[in-house]
């Protein structure tokens, strides 16, 4: 059971984090304040529009309250209850259906028998027997076994890529997959991430795995955590002398410098690392790289739409045909154009990987399917009609500004609109997060406008978008404010140009600058 108490703290990002955790068959309660109507909450000051306000737009419009109350009626899962434990009309209660437990028991037992099926089949091979019994499900075990095989071909230049959805289980089975690669005498292997303390559960089946090997803390390994207190003590290291001396070290996403000696690198959460970090990370050495497609880490669809195409296009029979063959023969300077994002990402072989099944509930979990609506989280939302018949001439197309009350009022065409819109967002950015949703409803400084192709006189629906671009008004600074700030060393939430003027020119003769408005542009995303 998962209990979120203090609703005015409530964020988008923190959802996702805390209802994706519960197992099948558990709760999420969401407790409220008692109050005579639901419809308080779409008034309710939250925590964070303290952030959002600004000296001169100060009246936030919670639009995502509003939306989230509104998505609840359309959760098949979803009860609301009053403080006597009255079922209310929002609710979809009455629609609840028993589970039929004889059938839900056959797939389980079919599911489960053809994991241990896979588990039988390898119980005699080491390493493989071993770490495929901490698997949880056949996906799981699939992935583990695609690892295990590009370890033991031993070959430069080849990649594995992993993507799934949150809770399928990919940094465990990057985890598994290094204690295998120990067994098979990688010695220098390095890991990355955003940050450190994203590879808590990776390191966790590492020593699981090594477990199951039967290495043992202190005799066979040492564990090196890091003193920078803004990793909160996150392990960096693990040093191996079992046979020989072997390395596990955490590495930051820039300092692709130092892996001149590499035999293994894991890149953990790749969407939510820069597209030109990842490509310097590529090198003559086996690389596993794991994304997550939709979830709070990092939902940039640049990873798959990019690299690993310009990878899985390398790895067609044609392009070893190519009449250049110096592009796939390896050269001494391979490393470099590999760095560089040239001719070395030619000479790469790729294996992808996509986990399906949930680990902590079941396939097709009607509270992750609300979930992934209403943050938006479905990357994977594919524009219609624009690639068929290319972008139209900018002089046909119109620039529209887009009324925020209607595109976040829950209704069915503002919805695919709105999807559509973050679709486009997440498709050109390298990061976003599911607070960038209600920053975009909820700022007061910000303003959406998006660029339409013509309306064909045979459409009754809107086109997809060409251009998303999110602005925010900055300036109209009256003195006061600028003296009561400046004399306490602070400033205020937005008005990031303004302030950072103030900061540089701070005279009296400059305060009319800040008195002056401007527009601020937060993000221009194109199809």
């Amino acid at each position: 059971m998962c209990v979120l108490q203090d609703f005015e703290a409530i964020t988008p990002n923190l959802l996702a984090r805390t209802i994706e955790t519960v197992e099948g068959g558990g709760l999420v309660v969401l407790l409220l304040k008692t109050m005579s109507s639901l419809k308080q909450l779409y008034t309710m000051t939250m925590d964070v529009h303290a952030r959002y306000r600004t000296s001169s737009h100060d009246s936030v419009a919670a639009r995502f309250n509003e939306r989230f109350i509104l998505s609840l009626a359309s959760c098949d899962d979803c009860l609301v209850l009053d403080d006597e434990l009255n079922v209310l009309p929002i609710s979809r209660g009455k629609d609840i259906e028993p589970i039929n437990e004889a059938e839900e028991k056959g797939k389980g037992k079919q599911i489960e028998q053809e994991l241990n099926e896979l588990k039988e089949s390898l119980a005699d091979t080491k390493p493989i027997g071993e770490l495929i019994k901490l698997a949880k499900t056949t996906d799981q075990a699939k992935a583990l076994l695609t690892f295990v095989e590009a370890i033991a071909e031993k070959t430069l230049s080849s990649t594995v890529a992993l993507t799934a959805a949150r809770g399928r289980g990919k940094s465990a089975a990057l985890g598994m997959a290094i204690a295998a690669s120990l067994a098979h005498g990688y010695s220098n292997i390095f890991v990355t991430s955003p940050s450190p303390e994203n590879l808590k559960t990776l390191f966790d089946f590492i020593f699981k795995g090594m477990d199951a090997l039967g290495y043992e803390e202190h005799l066979d390994y040492d564990i090196v955590q890091s003193t920078n207190p803004d990793f909160n003590k996150a392990i960096v290291r693990v040093n191996v002398f079992r046979e020989h001396r072997q390395t596990i070290q955490y590495i930051q996403p820039q300092d692709a410098h130092v892996l001149g000696q590499a035999e293994l690198v894991i890149i953990d959460e790749a969407a939510a690392i820069p597209l030109p970090l990842v490509r310097n990370l590529l090198g003559p050495y086996l690389v596993f790289m794991a994304s997550t497609i939709n979830g709070y880490e990092g939902t940039g669809r640049s990873l798959s739409l990019k690299l690993i195409q310009q990878l899985r296009e390398s790895t067609r029979p044609t392009a070893a045909k190519n009449k250049d063959d110096s592009l796939a023969a390896p050269t001494p300077n391979s490393k470099k154009s590999v760095a560089s994002g040239g001719s070395g990402i030619k000479a790469r072989t790729l294996r992808e990987i996509k986990l399906e099944t949930p680990i902590r509930y079941g396939s097709g979990d009607k509270v992750e399917k609300w979930l992934h609506s209403v943050l938006c989280l479905d990357a994977t939302v594919v524009s219609r009609g624009i690639s068929g018949a290319g972008c139209p001439h900018p002089s046909q197309c119109e620039l529209f500004y887009v009324n925020r009350d209607t595109l976040f009022s829950y209704n069915p065409a503002s919805e695919v609109f709105l999807q559509r819109m973050m679709a486009l967002f997440v498709a050109s950015h390298y990061k976003n997060s599911p607070n960038d949703l209600q920053l975009m409803s909820d700022a007061p400084a910000h303003h959406l406008f998006v660029l339409l192709p013509p309306l064909r006189d045979d459409e009754s629906t809107l086109p997809d978008p060409l251009v998303v671009v999110q602005v925010a008004l900055e300036g109209n600074i009256s003195k006061q404010a600028i003296l009561d700030s400046l004399s306490r060393g602070l400033r205020s939430g937005g008005d990031l140009i303004p302030w950072i003027i103030s900061q540089q020119t701070i005279t009296l003769r400059n305060y009319r600058a800040h008195g002056l408005s401007g527009l601020r542009h937060i993000q221009i995303m194109r199809a």
